[in-house]
């Protein structure tokens, strides 16, 4: 079979600054890339978090989550705010701001050089609560129900407003905290379904790519299996994220059950962003994307 095609960049990359993420880049993957994010330096190298100046003083705030009564009271919250009783508050928020963010970028980037992503962690971690693989007290439980509908409705809400010549792609992630999964994959078939429903709720919108984690420990057939049950349009690349740092072996053992498991080629990426790896790492990944792929027509 022939070898995978391309090479993915899921996001970040331990670069000091754009510059150096556009002429190191493609210089170490020549002629293997469809894209090219800038690496997220500086302050967004933390993923999204953010501050804001405190507005609130201890005495405006009462007593909250202290009590039996208290955690009832909420869990009544979430069911009525769910059906649109109480007003959901921060949520619109911030998804108003991230549309605002997106309708700038579009302003200002032709939509013929212009690619996205939606890194989709904790809707993956959602989905794998719902299927009760994480305790009640998780910390990032969901707060609507049902769960896979409205991760699906917001994907479709947030994808909406993109013109359909601009290229969008999904990273199913499982989370890199500290370098580990939230929770460790059982094989692909949550991600396949995922993507699924993906392609089905924002259709009849184009999905260009789908990014697929693949854990190093995982060279097995099994893991790639359900692989066969991707229902994704022709020229929906699939991306596998089983690259991994100082392992060329496994990362060819990983690509062989990868493709005995599916016909579909595939362009190969790292688990997750680049951002929090080494100088020396780094060099590792782009060398092995390199020798196992071949360039793009």
């Amino acid at each position: 079979m022939a070898a995978p095609i391309g090479v993915h960049l899921v996001g970040s990359i331990p670069l000091s600054d754009t510059e150096q993420v556009f002429r190191q880049i493609p210089a170490a993957l020549p002629s293997r890339l469809y894209s090219i994010p800038d690496g997220e330096p500086g302050v967004r190298q933390n993923y999204i978090a953010t501050r804001r100046p405190p507005r609130l003083t201890h005495e405006s705030v009462a007593l909250f989550q202290y009590d039996g009564a208290a955690l009832d009271s909420y869990k009544r919250i979430v069911e009525l705010r769910d059906q649109g009783i109480i007003p959901p508050g921060l949520e619109p928020f911030y998804e108003r701001r991230i549309l605002d963010s997106l309708n700038v970028i579009l302003t200002g980037i032709p939509a013929h050089d212009l690619a996205v992503q939606r890194d989709l962690p904790f809707e993956v971690i959602d989905l794998e609560y719902e299927r009760d693989r994480l305790p009640n007290d998780f910390p990032f439980m969901p707060h609507f129900a049902p769960v896979k509908q409205g991760v699906l409705d917001r994907i479709q809400h947030l994808c909406a407003g993109i013109p359909g010549e601009v290229d969008i792609g999904f990273h199913l992630c499982y989370g890199d905290l500290e370098g580990k999964h939230l929770i460790e994959p059982e094989d692909l078939g949550l991600l396949v379904e995922f993507a699924n429903s993906i392609v089905k709720a924002i259709r009849p919108r184009a999905v260009n790519w789908i990014h697929m984690p693949v854990p190093k420990d995982r060279d097995d057939v099994a893991y790639f299996e359900p692989l066969k049950g991707l229902a994704v349009d022709e020229d929906t690349r699939l991306v596998l994220g089983l690259v991994h740092f100082d392992d060329e072996e496994g990362t060819k053992r990983r690509i062989k059950a990868a493709q005995r498991a599916t016909r579909k080629r595939f362009g190969v990426a790292t688990e997750c962003g680049m951002g929090r790896v080494s100088q020396e790492q780094l060099d590792s990944i782009l060398r092995i994307s390199k020798g196992v792929t071949e360039p793009i027509n």
